[in-house]
């Protein structure tokens, strides 16, 4: 059979948990290396007979007002979808009176996509291409390597996902779930703390 061309290119990469077989599960994600940049924005428009200049000031401008809305607390909406300020609480409270202002701090910025986009996304779509390679993050399958990765990047007494990508070499997400898998269900060994920005994971005292 001839190899396809068009659609989204994926690969597969395995979880933390394992199926019936005794083998890791597997997931997919998209496995496209190039990433889209206002400069191809600014081609199509071209090619549309648009002004990129128009576009590009019109982006500068939702930019401009969109972030003072999001500063000030409000959601909005936008055909693309309800842009929303995200915000938590810095430390542990029950007691409602004892939260200040300067307990709250704002960490992002979420975007809830329209049903329109949504649905434009899915009606664009023309199916799906596997990449040409082995399963991503391999190295899964491989029980005693993940344990000597682990081993390594526990040599401080905790690691981070960041470090234990170093040491592995999976990928971050992969890295993530694997050492979350860890910290849950009845034979966890590590537990883990956020300080500061970051999620650190110790070894649990036995």
């Amino acid at each position: 059979m001839p190899r396809k061309t068009k659609g989204m290119l994926f690969e597969l990469h395995p979880r933390p948990t394992k199926g019936d077989d005794g083998k890791p599960l597997l997931y997919a994600r998209p496995a496209s290396n190039y990433k889209r940049t206002m400069k191809d924005v600014e081609h199509f428009c071209t090619f549309k007979g648009i002004n990129s200049v128009m576009v590009e000031i019109a982006f500068d401008t939702f930019m401009e007002v969109c972030s003072e809305w999001l500063a000030e607390g409000y959601r909005v909406e936008t055909p693309l979808g309800v842009f929303s300020p995200k915000i938590k609480l810095e430390g542990d409270f029950t007691d409602p009176s004892e939260v200040k202002a300067k307990d709250v701090r704002y960490v992002g910025i979420e975007l809830t996509p329209s049903k329109r986009f949504v649905e434009q996304v899915g009606y664009k779509q023309k199916g799906f291409r596997r990449k040409e390679s082995s399963v991503g993050n391999a190295q899964m399958h491989d029980e005693a390597f993940m344990s000597e990765a682990l081993r390594l990047a526990m040599r401080r007494g905790f690691t981070t996902i960041n470090t234990f990508m170093a040491v592995s070499g999976l990928k971050y997400h992969s890295a993530q779930r694997y050492l979350d898998h860890l910290c849950f269900g009845q034979e966890r060994t590590l537990r883990r703390e956020r300080i500061g920005n970051t999620y650190h994971y110790f070894q649990l005292e036995k």
